[in-house]
């Protein structure tokens, strides 16, 4: 197996070749890479047979390499965050790894691949198959929510959207209601389906529906307003916006 290692993190990225020497000595790393641009040009020269890419890399997140070019050969993400699974399956990926790597996970990884890719390559379509079998995510459908003395279950259709402040984090419902919850807006993240909700900032989670208007800003950056209003401004970062743009456009 001709291998190559997408890692912008030494520690990491030596983890990793141990990991996968460990597990078969017989695997060739055939480069060492730390950024999008530095693995689009290798790519241009080079074929190999799988790819382990991280997430975050120097200068971009690694699935702007998709749209530099056509790259055929199935994907393994390592990475610290889980909230890009949903993207990572619209490209090739046959596994989704979160740091720190398992050792076991990683070679069920390599037994997936190996298995898969005999004897004859995999498609597209089959890839794409193999990552929804394996990866079928839980989100939340309700949450339980107190005022007062009064307990209640909100529907996460009915939610608009989330609000940190301070040490707090309110839940927003679509007719204005608001109530505290007992999660970080990080743990939420997570909770949430990809496809309806987005991490505008440090302080905002919104549904998809809850964006009544928007306005571009300098450097890249967008200002939502959403209904129901919040009494803070809300802007979409820099590093956020592409993304963002993404989600809208999906």
């Amino acid at each position: 197996m001709k291998a190559i290692i997408v890692e912008d993190e030494k520690h990491a990225r030596d983890h990793l070749q141990h990991l996968l020497h460990s597990i078969d000595p017989e695997i060739e790393i055939m480069a060492h890479l730390e950024s999008v641009e530095a693995t689009s040009k290798w790519l241009a020269e080079h074929e190999p047979e799988l790819i382990f890419l991280d997430i975050h890399l120097a200068d971009d997140l690694s699935f702007s390499l998709f749209e530099e070019r056509q790259i055929d050969c199935p994907v393994i993400f390592t990475t610290a965050y889980d909230q890009y699974a949903i993207q990572a399956f619209k490209v090739n990926s046959i596994d989704y790894l979160l740091k720190p790597i398992d050792p076991d996970e990683l070679r069920a990884a390599l037994d997936k691949f190996l298995r898969l890719a005999k004897p004859q390559s995999l498609s597209i379509k089959a890839l794409e198959q193999i990552f929804t079998q394996s990866h079928s995510p839980f989100f939340q459908k309700r949450f339980l929510v107190k005022k007062g003395e009064k307990i209640s279950s909100v529907k996460v259709s009915d939610i608009a959207y989330f609000e940190g402040e301070d040490r707090y984090v309110s839940l927003i419902k679509r007719d204005g209601q608001r109530y505290f919850v007992d999660y970080k807006l990080a743990d939420l993240e997570a909770m949430l389906d990809p496809n309806e909700f987005f991490r505008l900032n440090r302080s905002f989670i919104c549904h998809f529906d809850a964006i009544a208007n928007m306005h571009a800003l300098s450097k890249s950056r967008v200002k939502v307003q959403l209904d129901p209003p919040s009494k803070r401004e809300i802007i979409v970062s820099t590093d956020n916006t592409r993304l963002f743009k993404e989600w809208l456009n999906r």
